[in-house]
């Protein structure tokens, strides 16, 4: 007997935009549907609540196919089911034997490529024995100052299996040449290495706010590192097009997007001026992006910049429609803005949401921030977490799967859409100004960032972005992760021997090689190449970094911009915690404030927990009284004793407008009579507020207020913090 097809269509037919917008409407009851349910990005993007096939041309195929132009779905028609992404962690530890140690268990435990940190000295190009290094040396990185370093530190690597890439600031072109001779003195055939070399001279710029040498110069440099690359290291690139110092200070997308446009654009003229075709220029540039929580957001992104790239690199000359050339090839990270300090174990969710984020976008490499990194250097456990985050995405939740999991979403593609068409112009805009380093150099890249923080800002100060674990949810309690503090100045003493005994056995050409970078450095007939060509001689023939660096620098004039401050969205409300921690160091007990909780479990528990949930962001103790029933005088007694056991000198009361309105006048005024010196009412006051005020009530606590300016108020007035 044959049977009909099973299909639930005819029991649930088709529900229209229409019909299912009436029944919304009925459901706001008059409130006005576009403030209640649609919410705008910092971008100026409308997010609908509903999104259907009309919100995006599907029929049209505007992404198209993975692999093809416009490469919004990918630049490789398997994308990452072939062989994954490349999970790169980044390594900064000083100590050369225990980052050693830890980059062999990130390989042994899964990691495929490692990202090395120099440190502080070694990015402005200083030996960490150079009196101007000072306290640089050994901060913030690892003192590589010589290829016997990188040999000592990559002990026991396979650098032709494991990937490499370096973070070296104004160095690149010295670590370069360092890095280089380690692989030929492991007999390492060039072709098999592979990595990023990462010169990125504008957000040096942009982070530092210096540059050894003039701009010109610096992309120059760049260029000749470009030039040498695509020659001898077919496996690396050597540009790298950051937005990470923009993203840190508050760039919302549609920046990010139009910055990445516009460095890469700078690159690519800086290529051409030394005669490297659009083509091959093009290969020499991995674009970097920092990503940010917001989920759907951080995927769309990704694919618009891609989208992008394809239209300006084809406008560029690249004739190459797909593959390396025009195919924009993306390493992401998490955004410092993102990680806290307090409630660090959030980060493994933080961590978590942006890897997923990045491989949904399509990155070919991704970093997993290990959740400790705001607070120093990651220890063995949180690498661990962060490098098996990748595995349970990957080989758990089979995001690898599938090509472009996110493609033909209707949210997405319609972010992906609006996030250029609000790029577009911006792009534009520095174009105009001549391009990303005037913009720089003139302040507007800063002007711009500013202006598109300020209300992000405003929010984060209101709670109405909210920070889990910082400013709402907040743990006094919680126990600090344990950090190892390096012993800087023995790891400096320690690089200062090193030095010395490896210009002790140094070749009797390193000097004559160093002279031959300079006069490539200022050789107009130089061909493209030549100064990264010496600087790897110079480093064979046992060269420093430092010596290399000053070499390539020469005496060229510094060029300083004011450096783009991070602001990390957790930042404004730990100062007030760190202040509150040094209270409790000096004082034995946190600055703290008694909740008057008027009425029963019921009447007052949502405001009290709002309220301690508030103050406690601040890192203000709140001690709560039990629930305290009477008459509007008997309250007020049992409020006085309330607060002289909580040995408190705030208070706040917490209850209901009805039980406010009968006896919070009475109850504030005995609390002010016992010495609260700043009493809190928890709600909106309304048209009572002149009455709380003349009881002594001082300020009000509810939705949408400045908390964090509250906060201050009440730190600063209890001495825990100080003007100026």
């Amino acid at each position: 007997m044959d049977h009909a097809p099973f299909s639930l269509l005819e029991d649930f037919p088709p529900v229209s935009y229409d019909q299912w917008r009436a029944v919304v409407d009925k459901d706001l009851r008059g409130a006005p549907f576009e403030k209640k349910l649609v919410n705008t990005t910092y971008e100026g993007i409308d997010l609908q609540p509903l999104y259907t096939a009309d919100d995006w041309p599907y029929a049209s195929n505007p992404s198209g196919f993975p692999g093809l132009p416009p490469t919004t779905r990918g630049i490789t028609p398997l994308g990452a089911t072939h062989c994954g992404w490349d999970i790169r962690q980044e390594h900064a530890d000083p100590d050369t034997a225990a980052t050693n140690q830890a980059i062999l268990d990130d390989l042994n435990g899964g990691v495929t490529s490692i990202h090395l940190r120099l440190d502080a000295a070694a990015r402005i190009g200083l030996d960490a024995d150079d009196p101007t290094a000072d306290e640089l040396a050994a901060r913030d990185g690892i003192p590589l100052n010589h290829a016997d370093d990188y040999d000592a530190l990559l002990d026991g690597v396979h650098l032709d299996i494991a990937g490499l890439a370096l973070e070296s600031g104004a160095a690149f072109t010295a670590a370069t040449a360092q890095l280089v001779t380690l692989l030929r003195r492991r007999h390492i055939p060039l072709h098999k290495a592979f990595g990023a070399l990462n010169a990125d001279p504008l957000a040096v710029l942009a982070r530092r706010g210096e540059l050894p040498v003039p701009l010109a110069d610096a992309l120059h440099l760049t260029a000749d590192l470009a030039a040498w690359t695509a020659h001898n290291l077919p496996h690396f690139t050597a540009i790298r097009v950051g937005t990470a110092p923009y993203h840190h200070a508050g760039a919302d997308a549609a920046q990010d997007l139009a910055f990445s446009m516009a460095t890469a654009v700078d690159y690519l003229r800086a290529l051409d001026a030394v005669g490297l075709d659009p083509d091959t220029a093009a290969k020499q540039l991995l674009f970097s992006f920092a990503l940010g929580t917001n989920f759907f957001l951080a995927v769309a992104k990704l694919r618009a910049a891609r989208r992008l790239w394809s239209q300006i690199a084809k406008h560029c000359g690249v004739t190459d429609p797909t593959g390396l050339a025009a195919g924009m090839r993306i390493h992401a990270r998490p955004s410092k803005r993102v990680l806290t300090q307090r409630g660090p174990y959030v980060n493994m969710l933080r961590g978590t949401v942006c890897t997923f984020a990045a491989a949904l976008g399509g990155a070919q490499a991704i970093t997993c921030e290990p959740f400790d990194k705001a607070l120093g250097l990651p220890d063995a456990f949180s690498r661990r977490i962060a490098r098996n985050t990748h595995a349970i995405l990957a080989e758990e939740a089979h995001v690898s799967r599938v090509v472009d999991p996110a493609g033909g979403a209707w949210l997405v593609e319609s972010l992906t859409d609006q996030l250029c068409e609000k790029a577009w112009p911006i792009f534009q805009a520095i174009e105009q100004q001549g391009g990303m380093g005037p913009a720089l150099l003139h302040g507007s890249v800063a002007g711009m960032i500013d202006s598109a923080f300020a209300p992000r800002a405003k929010n984060i100060a209101k709670r109405r972005d909210a920070v889990t674990g910082v400013s709402e949810f907040p743990n006094l309690t919680e126990k600090p992760v344990p950090h190892r503090k390096p012993d800087y100045a023995a790891l400096r003493k320690q690089a200062h021997e090193r030095l010395r005994q490896q210009r002790h056995h140094a070749e009797p050409a390193r000097q004559a090689t160093l002279d031959e970078i300079a006069a490539a450095v200022i050789d107009p007939d130089a061909d493209p190449g030549d100064i990264t060509a010496h600087a790897v001689a110079a480093a064979e023939a046992g060269a420093t970094l430092g010596e290399i660096s000053r070499a390539t620098f020469g005496d060229a004039v510094p060029v300083a911009i004011a450096p783009l401050a991070p602001h990390p969205y957790a930042e404004p409300f730990e100062k007030l915690r760190d202040a509150s921690d040094r209270y409790l160091d000096l004082h034995g007990t946190r600055p703290r404030i008694a909740l008057i909780n008027l009425g029963t479990v019921a009447e007052h528990t949502a405001r009290a927990t709002y309220a301690r949930n508030f103050f406690e962001a601040g890192g203000i103790e709140a001690v709560p009284s039990e629930p305290l029933i009477g008459e509007p005088d008997a309250l007020a007694e049992l409020a006085v004793g309330a607060l002289a056991r909580s040995e408190a000198t705030m208070a706040c009361i917490c209850s209901t407008d009805a039980i406010y309105e009968a006896a919070a006048p009475t109850v504030a005024t005995a609390l002010k009579r016992a010495g609260a010196e700043q009493l809190v009412l928890a709600g909106f006051p309304g048209k009572l507020e002149p009455t709380y005020h003349d009881a002594g009530i001082d300020r009000f606590i509810f939705m949408k207020c400045d908390v964090l300016g509250t906060l201050t108020d009440l730190l600063t007035q209890a001495g825990v913090l100080h003007h100026g």
